[in-house]
């Protein structure tokens, strides 16, 4: 920036101004600073505010100021000190990489104020290099920008944020409680000057009705109705503004929004009872607008308090994660630091009652964790040595020494905090068509209010104005506009509680329509882990004493087999093995009540190739000593815990239950003949899998496939639905639709349950919507309801609709009932 361009020189003489152009707070004239931005010499109230012009001039972007329905928030002044951003250690806590090789961060954008700034956010962070995608939600004011690391450092991305006038924050728990604080603080001062504005109002009301009985003074009568006009003022110039900034901002999108009606409204009743006032006419209308408004912004201060409070799951998976972790030194001291120090391959001590800072494997011998906001698993989960626990845990009996593995964003955390932003800040199919046909209300209730003042003007001219009033605001679609977003939002943040994680919103209405569910089975409905089957006890030895033995090696190891067969010795009496190793790709040896046993596969733990001959299967584990084989111990695939009653859920639903598998007729026959699954195809390769799907859909049928997220991608794309198990760091990567980051099936037929709930409540509230404004348009437009009880019907329908969706998911075990009203 130069002299030529900015100085505190008096104003050109030709564009003479009183505000500031990027901002419009009033100027000082001893600091005003000008620059020339296309072509124009602009006045700026700070350096920040002309630098953030000049930077969307350079851009190109000058139709900016143009779009916007209102001022910018005051920029910040460049800052010449090195980005926190370029810290590793804090970077890697909102930075996460994708599987594709993109880096992904969500970032709460302070400053946004219209559909204008997301035009903006969208084009100056889009034009960088490596950005491959910018999704702006406004009304969170969240971003997800998705770009190449490698081309353009975090940095510079968030630096063109700030040079545009906004400031970007990390989304975390700090940043979460500021955006909400903020929202809820600007909404209570608007509705604290419309509650003490209608007050006001109405008692100078009250006396102007008495005094039209009782002959009051005209001079009296003008002094009360000049009263109503200073209270009724900052009502609808301040706290009616957001109606007006919204019904111009979708005007200028040659659409229409509610708050078209809402703001015509408030105009034509201020403007006329300003009119009246001023010609001394019969009726003022003073209490009648401060009234309407401050009902409006009650209402939706309690949308956007049940919008808060929705939201209230996802945001506290955001505050799971502690500030700080105690770090265990090389000398076995801890030290207090900052979570976002931790690297992997640091220890830590957990106390019991803290969470633990990041993900990691237990080295304690055992503790207890809540992961109830992370899985829906109401009950403590048990942990042995070798476990892995996630952040966000809580250590419910500990304590707990974790060596860490993944930090910051690539923890199971961030990945269910980084699904549900997500799912957030898109927008389902029904809330857009909700949109379009709130729009059609809107001119329907618009043409019906133009012929109620014609036919009124007809037969008493008198009567015209308040009767079109009237029906203006009694059919505002309010409640109709807010019938989807209220259930969706619901059913989102009941389901994230539960460990149902919905990517794409537009899976709640395909999931309750959904008429077949095809399992994959390995790892999907049997347990990932290895089951100990049966022990061939030989020499005399007992099956236990057998199991013994074997699991005194296999303790410690994290191999499948051995931690099979730990789990299966749970109950036996504790062996210690001594100088236990590890052969890689062979099995364990140790000594055991001073005796060396091999434990592994045959022709290692025999180390002979005689009787290796015999055992050697793939399923089979033997435990041998110098003398030979004293057991083999045969392993098989189970079926998951809760599978089984899964399956029974989704077919008591009327669902059709099918298995695609690429594993053995034989396995796959006798887990459907487990799990009463009637419908069964083995040896199925990836495209075999496809063309079912594709059978499937062609006969009608809507598919729900579920798999493991990662290996049936290809898989689930083919499915209405795709539903996938999420755990550890693939739970992020998982590109379903639907994620079960608890792992339990039986969260499946629980969620298609809520989804018909949702969609019954989602029509429940339009068909009320409806029903209202048939039923007391006609009575408005007769003229029986003044401007102010209609403002109060209408606000009662939104309320209304608020309160019915926030009954999804209330009743945790109750069956929806199946045909969807």
């Amino acid at each position: 920036m130069n002299a030529a361009a900015v100085a505190t020189a008096r104003p050109h003489a030709a564009a003479p101004a009183h505000a500031c152009w990027h901002c419009g707070e009033r100027l000082d004239p001893a600091a005003t600073r000008y620059a020339d931005i296309a072509g124009v010499r602009r006045p700026f109230c700070c350096p920040g505010c002309s630098a953030a012009a000049e930077w969307i001039d350079r851009l190109g972007l000058g139709a900016y100021y143009r779009l916007r329905d209102q001022p910018a928030a005051r920029a910040a002044e460049p800052s010449a000190a090195p980005s926190p951003w370029a810290r590793p250690e804090l970077a890697r806590h909102v930075v996460r990489t994708r599987e594709d090789g993109r880096s992904e961060v969500c970032v709460l954008v302070d400053g946004m104020r219209c559909s204008a700034c997301v035009w903006l956010i969208e084009r100056a962070v889009g034009a960088l290099p490596g950005v491959a995608a910018v999704q702006v939600n406004a009304a969170a004011r969240r971003a997800r920008i998705e770009w190449d690391a490698t081309r353009t450092p975090l940095p510079a991305l968030l630096d063109t944020l700030t040079r545009a006038g906004y400031g970007a924050r990390p989304l975390d728990a700090q940043a979460l409680d500021d955006a909400r604080r903020d929202e809820s603080h600007a909404a209570q001062k608007r509705l604290l000057v419309a509650g003490l504005g209608a007050m006001q109002a109405m008692m100078y009301a009250v006396a102007l009705y008495i005094g039209a009985f009782d002959g009051m003074d005209a001079v009296t009568r003008d002094f009360f109705r000049w009263l109503g006009f200073l209270v009724a003022t900052p009502v609808v110039l301040y706290a009616a503004q957001p109606f007006f900034a919204g019904a111009w901002r979708t005007l200028r999108a040659r659409r229409l929004g509610m708050d078209v009606p809402v703001a015509l409204a408030i105009a034509l009743i201020y403007a006329a009872s300003l009119v009246e006032a001023l010609r001394g006419g019969a009726e003022v209308y003073f209490d009648s607008v401060s009234m309407f408004v401050f009902f409006l912004l009650a209402g939706r201060y309690l949308e956007m308090r049940a919008r808060h409070r929705a939201g209230d799951v996802t945001d506290a998976l955001a505050r799971l994660a502690p500030a700080c972790a105690d770090r265990v030194r090389t000398d076995g001291a801890l030290e207090r630091v900052g979570a976002i120090e931790l690297v992997p391959g640091d220890r830590v001590h957990v106390a019991e009652g803290a969470a633990v800072p990041a993900d990691g494997v237990l080295e304690s011998d055992a503790c207890r964790v809540d992961e109830a906001l992370l899985t829906g698993e109401s009950e403590p989960v048990a942990k042995r040595r070798g476990d892995a626990l996630v952040a966000g845990s809580v250590v419910v009996e500990g304590p707990a020494r974790v060596a860490v593995e993944r930090v910051g964003a690539d923890t199971v955390l961030a990945g269910i905090v980084a699904l549900t932003a997500r799912a957030q800040a898109a927008r389902p199919r029904l809330a857009a068509a909700g949109e379009r046909a709130a729009a059609r209300f809107v001119a329907r209730v618009l043409a019906l209010t133009a012929l109620t003042a014609l036919l009124w003007s007809l037969v008493d001219p008198a009567r015209a104005f308040t009767a079109s009033l009237a029906v203006l605001v009694v059919s505002c679609p309010c409640a109709f506009a807010l019938a989807v977003p209220a259930a969706i939002t619901r059913a989102l943040a009941v389901l994230a509680g539960r460990g149902v994680l919905v990517v794409r919103p537009d899976a709640v209405e395909a999931l309750a329509a959904a008429t077949h569910v095809v399992f994959d089975k390995t790892g999907t409905l049997t347990d990932p882990a290895l089951a100990l089957d049966r022990i061939d006890a030989r020499a005399g030895l007992a099956p236990d004493a057998a199991l013994a033995l074997a699991a005194a090696l296999a303790r410690g190891s994290r191999h499948p087999v051995a931690q099979a067969i730990a789990a299966a010795a749970a109950t036996l009496p504790l062996r210690q093995a001594e100088d236990a190793v590890a052969r890689a790709g062979l099995g364990l040896e140790g000594v055991v009540d001073g005796r060396r046993l091999r434990l592994g596969r045959p022709d290692f733990a025999l180390a002979g190739a005689a009787e290796a001959a015999l055992d050697a299967r793939a399923d089979a584990v033997v435990l041998a000593d110098a003398s030979g084989a004293l057991a083999t111990l045969h392993f098989a695939e189970r079926p998951r815990a809760d599978a089984g009653a899964a399956v029974a859920a989704l077919r008591a639903q009327g669902l059709t239950v099918e298995i695609l598998s690429g594993d053995a007729p034989a396995k796959v026959e006798a887990l459907a003949a487990t799990l009463g699954i009637t419908r069964w195809h083995a040896r199925q390769r990836p495209q075999d899998k496809l063309a079912r799907l594709e059978a499937l859909r062609r006969g009608g049928a809507r598919v729900v496939m579920v798999g493991d997220g990662v290996n049936d991608a290809p898989v689930l794309a083919g499915a209405d639905v795709a539903v996938s198990l999420g755990h550890g760091a693939e739970l992020a990567q998982a590109t379903s639709a639907i994620v079960l980051s608890g792992e339990h099936l039986d969260a499946l037929p629980a969620a298609r349950r809520l989804a018909q709930q949702t969609l019954r409540v989602l029509r429940q509230n339009q068909r009320w919507a409806t029903a209202y404004n048939f039923a007391v348009v006609p009575v408005a437009a007769l003229g029986f309801v003044p401007p102010w009880l209609a403002a109060i019907g209408m606000s009662a329908s939104s309320l209304l609709v608020i309160l019915n969706a926030l009954r999804i998911g209330r009743r945790r075990d109750a069956h929806a009932r199946e045909a969807i009203a």
